[in-house]
């Protein structure tokens, strides 16, 4: 009877993007913001900082994964290009080569033969993929997926704490944006640990602690320099 195990794995890239664009929209947007209000910054500069800071953040967070994802995607096409030369030249090597890979994994020497004969049948190069290389031909790197994913979700993270910031009362906007920031930072960790079937209090612990640092560090330097950070 089957059953479906629920893997998370495959979630790896766009999860990961996500969860690093929204911390990174949280924490650095909290701690300019936080730095400008240290330093005796008024509402203006607070605001002018922290839109600055949302709009450059997400435009580097998508040049970045870009580029980064361009170019794992640039290694997995010319490794798969290389792949399908090997077995357009060098067909019988590339059995031999396939079936010491299933021999390696505990095959005998006859059933890893069969198999690799089999595979090389169906579709030689997603087996060489898969078995030699380890990537997914249908499943390659995606440059415009993770830029898109990594700005909008740092936009969604930097705007809570400029938010807060500019919306709490009085002379309580560091203290309200530290909260707010806190606590999304919290939400955020626990629901990336979900996601990707994680234990949860680590991912918060680690999420939370850090971000913390971020904060507290660069409104000391606003407090103590009166700059903006």
């Amino acid at each position: 009877m089957s059953h479906a195990e629920g893997h998370k794995s495959h979630r790896g890239g766009w999860l990961r993007a996500a969860v690093l664009g929204a911390n990174d929209g949280i924490v650095s947007t909290a701690s300019l913001v936080l730095g400008v209000a240290a330093a005796d910054g008024g509402t203006s500069a607070v605001l002018t900082a922290g839109v600055a800071g949302l709009v450059g953040g997400a435009l580097s967070m998508a040049a970045g994964e870009f580029v980064s994802v361009s170019s794992q995607r640039d290694v997995e096409e010319a490794d798969l290009a290389r792949e399908r030369e090997e077995l357009r030249t060098i067909p019988q090597i590339e059995l031999d080569e396939l079936t010491g890979i299933f021999a390696d994994k505990g095959l005998p020497e006859d059933l890893a033969r069969q198999v690799a004969v089999v595979l090389t049948e169906k579709d030689a190069l997603a087996a060489h993929a898969r078995e030699e290389l380890n990537i997914d031909p249908d499943d390659l790197a995606r440059p415009w997926q993770a830029a898109w994913t990594s700005a909008l979700s740092f936009a969604v993270g930097a705007a809570l704490p400029l938010l807060a910031i500019v919306l709490a009362p009085g002379g309580s906007g560091p203290l309200v944006t530290l909260v707010a920031a806190t606590a999304a930072l919290g939400v955020l960790g626990g629901w990336s640990a979900r996601l990707g079937g994680a234990p949860v209090r680590p991912a918060v612990v680690r999420v939370v602690v850090g971000g913390l640092l971020a904060m507290g560090l660069t409104m000391g330097i606003g407090t103590l320099f009166g700059v903006a950070v």
